[in-house]
């Protein structure tokens, strides 16, 4: 079997959560353009279910739309029991909601701090612990998380120290889980993208001041476009990564590098 075939994704079972939109859908429409069926997971139910219809439109495969909050298990199992009647089972989790509040940390109340690390990090604990129960049942998949160049350094000028906290622990549980599923044959990884410039980035005012600096600081002088974090997911997502487990991709443009 060639590289390219390898690539392929035909008949896989994949979910995303964060699905609706931004870097969620374009990694969604990445795996089924690849071959997967995919389920796209979201709060946001009625956005959700458009784009998955798109993607069916646009690929052929297979599409779900699934509400769920990921920081209730009630709601992930609930969504992992959706995907199971539907699919038949799941071999690739993208775990990729998440949020980011700005405040200052002398101002910042519990309340703020515990909705950031719950969506981004015990978020991504419930929905990689569920699929990946059902994945050693099966016998194997593939869990990629979504992390943050913000685990590696502090963001500036921005305070944003709950986001980077929830990053960093993203990648350390990535590395655990991956240990102790190593010989279950269930991999698990995450991608640390930089400044990616969804559609709700570039089109948010407040944001615009914040660009131009990051800009003027990225080595690239620009944002990271969604799909230019297509290639490692489909990656990750099939048979050739197959010795690649417990990793962290950073995809920022070298901007870690200064």
């Amino acid at each position: 079997m060639g590289i390219i075939e390898k690539l392929r994704l035909d008949n896989k079972k994949a979910f995303v959560t964060g699905g609706a939109r931004g870097i969620g859908y374009n990694i969604a429409i990445a795996l089924a353009e690849a071959g997967a069926d995919v389920a796209l997971v979201d709060t946001d139910e009625g956005t959700a279910k458009a784009s998955a219809e798109e993607i069916a439109r646009l690929t052929g495969r297979k599409t779900l739309a699934l509400k769920a909050d990921v920081t209730k298990k009630a709601d992930v199992d609930s969504m992992i029991e959706s995907i199971l009647k539907s699919f038949g089972r799941i071999d690739v989790a993208f775990c990729n909601a998440g949020i980011c509040m700005n405040i200052p940390a002398e101002e910042m109340t519990l309340e703020d701090w515990n909705k950031v690390i719950n969506i981004n990090l015990t978020g991504v604990f419930l929905t990689a612990q569920a699929a990946g129960k059902v994945m050693i049942k099966q016998g194997g998949g593939s869990i990629i998380n979504t992390a943050s160049m913000s685990a590696h350094i502090v963001n500036v000028p921005q305070p944003q120290c709950s986001y980077n906290a929830s990053k960093a622990g993203v990648i350390q549980l990535t590395k655990s889980l991956a240990v102790e599923w190593a010989l279950k044959n269930v991999r698990v990884n995450c991608i640390s993208p930089g400044y990616i410039g969804t559609d709700l980035t570039l089109s948010s005012p407040t944001l615009k001041p914040l660009i131009e600096k990051w800009n003027a600081m990225a080595p690239l002088h620009r944002l990271g476009r969604p799909e230019e974090l297509q290639a490692i997911a489909v990656y990750l997502a099939g048979d050739s990564s197959a010795f690649t487990t417990g990793s962290d991709f950073v995809i920022d443009g070298a901007f870690t590098c200064i």
